[in-house]
Order: C-alpha cells, then sequence, then structure tokens
C-alpha cells in the first residue's frame, strides 16, 4: 500500500510539472529546432524586412536590413521621402536629421556599443549564447500576452551609457506550446523615459524559406506589419555607408 501511495504521488509530481522540467538551453534549442533548425540559422547571411509601421494614422513603409557581418539599415518613407532612420556600415553609424534632412553621424559611445553588439546579435542573441560570452537564466513561467511562457533573463556585454557602464540585460518569453518568443522587455538606459521597462511583441509567425519570423511586431508602442521578408538580400556597400556629401562637409568643418 505505501508502494502504491508513493508511485501515485510521484505519478502527480511529474504530471504538474512539465514546464518546470525545461532548463534554458532545451527552450532555446526548441525554439531554433521549431523555427528551420539551427543549421539553416547559422547559413542565414542577410534579412531584409519590408512592412509599415502605424503612426498618427499615416501607414509608413518601413524597410529593415540586417547582415551577418554587423552591417544594418533602417529606412522609412515619409510624405514621398525616403529617410534613413539609422544605419551601420560596420565602422560608422549613422541617421538622417529630419529638421535638416542631412546625415549626420552617431556619437562615439553609441557607435561602440554598436560595434560590439552588431555581430553577436545576428540572427538572435541567443544564437550560440555561450561562444558570446552571454548568460541565459530560466526564471520560471509567466502569463504574457494572455499566453504560458517561459521567462528567460539574458545578460550581454555591459553597454556604455553617459561615460559609465551599465548592465545590459532584458527579459524574454518563450510560449511553451511552441517554444518562439512572443515579447521581451529591456529597461531604458537614456532619455525622457530611463529607468522604465521598453516591450515589444512578435506574433504571426510565418515561413520564409524553411525559417519562421513573426510579421506582426509591436516596438516602443507602435505596431510594424511586415509585408514581405527576403532572406540573403543583394546589398551594396554604399546602401550602408555614410553618404560622401555628408562626409565632405564633416572634413570641411575640420
Amino acid at each position: 500500500m505505501k508502494t502504491i501511495k508513493t508511485l501515485l504521488i510521484a505519478v502527480l509530481v511529474l504530471a504538474c510539472a512539465p514546464l518546470t522540467a525545461q532548463t534554458a538551453d532545451e527552450i532555446i534549442a526548441n525554439y531554433f529546432e521549431n523555427t528551420g533548425g539551427k543549421d539553416a540559422w547559422g547559413e542565414l547571411d542577410g534579412v531584409h524586412i519590408a512592412g509599415s509601421v502605424s503612426a498618427q494614422g499615416m501607414e509608413i513603409p518601413v524597410d529593415v536590413y540586417q547582415m551577418k557581418d554587423g552591417r544594418q539599415m533602417v529606412k522609412i518613407s515619409l510624405q514621398g521621402q525616403e529617410m534613413t532612420q539609422m544605419a551601420f556600415d560596420g565602422e560608422t553609424m549613422w541617421t538622417t536629421n529630419f529638421m535638416t534632412m542631412e546625415a549626420e553621424k552617431s556619437d562615439t559611445e553609441m557607435t561602440n556599443n554598436m560595434k560590439q553588439q552588431a555581430t553577436k546579435d545576428f540572427p538572435s542573441p541567443f544564437f550560440n549564447y555561450k561562444d558570446k560570452g552571454y548568460q541565459v537564466e530560466l526564471m520560471g513561467t509567466e502569463t504574457m500576452e494572455g499566453t504560458e511562457t517561459f521567462k528567460l533573463k539574458l545578460v550581454q556585454d555591459p553597454i556604455m551609457v553617459d561615460g559609465k557602464e551599465e548592465q545590459n540585460i532584458s527579459y524574454h518569453y518563450f510560449d511553451t506550446e511552441n517554444f518562439v518568443p512572443i515579447a521581451s522587455e529591456s529597461e531604458i538606459k537614456a532619455g525622457p523615459m530611463k529607468g522604465q521597462m521598453s516591450k515589444n511583441t512578435m506574433s504571426d509567425y510565418q515561413e520564409v524559406n524553411g525559417l519562421y519570423f513573426p510579421f506582426d511586431m509591436g516596438m516602443s508602442g507602435q505596431n510594424i506589419i511586415i509585408k514581405e521578408i527576403t532572406l540573403n538580400p543583394e546589398v551594396t556597400p554604399a546602401m550602408f555607408a555614410f553618404p560622401e556629401k555628408a562626409a565632405t562637409m564633416d572634413e570641411d568643418k575640420n
């Protein structure tokens, strides 16, 4: 009788704890497996995302390029005029000043932070995270966006903020059924909202040439609807480079 009772307790414990039995590494491994396989993600050289952002009653077209070598670009089209919201060619980070419509280089601190993470975070900061020196911790389960999730804490390389080294910690919520991230949170380090938590959401995962991407994303309070994703897009160095005209003006000032 005692043996039967012991077995019954063991069965109940196992039945009630399928979620907590997961480890952080198992969750990450399932994520890559369920979205196309780790080998396929490792062979990816770049992504071009074309979509639109809803803001103030307008649909603003957005193009995002992310390359394995760290080059990045975010371009928007506003009232028929294309503007580079952010670009990084591996050395120089720059943006378009919306007031003057001139290209301007980002400050040294922002550029160095970008250099530090740009190559490490493609295609995901969780990809071979231990080789990057990152740390991941399973914080348990939590309901997020109405969905039961695994909450993972990600610790990346420290960043510099106003001349001081700051911890770079974010929290990521993985759907317990499909093991895909549906939300992330991180602390805002500068600006009027410093100290508050920024939240991003991801949903509507769709297949693109064997890999799965979210086609509906919420970032900084804005909703981004993805219309098309192109893998390994054709790019040129000029797409990411600081414009020659602006570079010449900078030289003249010096």
